[in-house]
């Protein structure tokens, strides 16, 4: 989660630099070329002004309910953030493993599963020894849970 904050707090700097900086200059260099009812200069720097004001936003609230997590709500005993679980696929037998993570941590390559992901989803609140039924692309899987390591057990190691 650590890692999550300081990724959204490095874009939200990042965004408030070219708030600050980069889009005061755009827009001066735009009004030095006069008429603004036809200025194409003076029209993208405010849209980029209003894409750039929206996403600061939206990375704040993300912030936000990322700070207000609470690790000692996250059950001790099912899928939940945090958690790792190797899954076993019922129709090859082929053993995969995910850790579930916020979508600011997710990368697929290195099996960090975002929560609100279809399979994060499918995931959230089973056990151990459960068969789930994942949603892909061409139908669904099933799978059994065959190991569940909850994030309480990883800080505890």
């Amino acid at each position: 989660m650590k890692e999550a904050k300081k990724k959204l707090e490095n874009e939200i700097r990042k965004l408030n630099r070219e708030l600050r900086d980069e889009i005061p200059k755009a827009l001066r260099h735009a009004l030095e070329l006069g008429d603004l009812r036809e200025n194409a200069e003076y029209q993208t720097a405010k849209e980029r002004q209003s894409y750039l004001q929206a996403q600061l936003a939206q990375l704040r609230q993300r912030l936000a309910t990322l700070s207000m997590i609470n690790l000692n709500k996250i059950p001790t005993d099912k899928v939940s953030y945090g958690s790792t679980v190797v899954l076993l696929d019922l129709n090859t037998g082929k053993e995969v493993t995910y850790r579930l993570v916020s979508s600011e941590e997710s990368d697929v390559d290195k099996g960090l599963i975002s929560t609100s992901s279809p399979i994060g989803k499918s995931l959230i609140g089973h056990d151990e020894g459960d068969e789930v039924q994942i949603r892909i692309p061409r139908g669904f899987k099933n799978y059994e849970i065959v190991k569940l390591t909850t994030i309480h057990e990883t800080a505890d190691s």
